[in-house]
């Protein structure tokens, strides 16, 4: 059996207490794979990672563009996409269809990723707005985040599925983000309806952790309080 890797760097619990500078470049990032989600420095927007590509949204202009790698991100994850198992199915209300993503997975208890593409009757989502230092908590920003819907949308949405046990390293549950097809909107996903879509999925037993090692990280006294609860509020 092949064993998948999923690499992620930085934690989520850290950038939701507001450790906001950007560690490490895209360029680096996409090293480890070519699928993947997260942030840049600030919390600057929604970053979705397609086919090896970089993609990025800022709340300011509401653009979707290609990174050139220099940028810095807090937090990503990041994987060498290849599907374990796949299924076809259509309007599906995103509980139903998170129900069947469950019930295929290999387990609950790995890391998976999950790529699901096709025609979407509604997509709601948001895009976290940029914070300039000195920076405070996620939920600060996220309580002010533009949140958007479109409807009869094509696209993709990749997401990644952390165990329970592991909520504050990632969110547990499926951590999904959305790039349509025409490259004109990607976000943060909050809600969804689907029509004609493919579900492809790819089992983790292995995870790859990298902390930042900048001199702004190694110093930075972490206030934890109300993390977790942070994170279910803004995921």
């Amino acid at each position: 059996m092949t064993i998948h890797t999923l690499y992620q760097h930085g934690t989520l619990g850290v950038l939701m207490a507001g450790a906001l500078e950007g560690t490490a470049p895209i360029k680096e990032i996409l090293k480890y794979g070519d699928y993947g989600i997260g942030t840049l420095e600030g919390g600057d927007g929604e970053m979705m990672i397609q086919d090896g590509v970089a993609y990025h949204i800022s709340a300011e202009d509401e653009t979707v563009k290609v990174l050139t790698g220099d940028e810095l991100t807090p937090y990503a994850n990041v994987i060498q996409f290849q599907v374990d198992t796949s299924f076809e199915c259509k309007i599906e209300t995103e509980e139903t269809l998170y129900q069947k993503i469950r019930q295929t997975m290999m387990s609950e208890n790995l890391f998976s990723v999950v790529k699901i593409s096709g025609h979407f009757k509604s997509m709601h989502g948001r895009v976290m707005p940029k914070q300039d230092p000195p920076y405070r908590k996620l939920i600060e920003s996220a309580r002010q985040q533009p949140e958007y819907t479109c409807h009869d949308i094509e696209g993709t949405i990749i997401a990644f599925y952390t165990p329970e046990f592991y909520h504050g390293v990632g969110s547990a549950g499926f951590h999904p983000h959305f790039l349509s097809a025409d490259h004109s909107f990607l976000a943060h996903v909050l809600h969804f309806e689907t029509g004609r879509i493919q579900v492809e999925i790819q089992n983790c037993q292995a995870f790859h952790q990298m902390l930042p090692s900048t001199d702004s990280f190694l110093n930075k006294k972490i206030d934890f309080d109300h993390i977790r609860e942070d994170i279910e509020e803004a995921e």
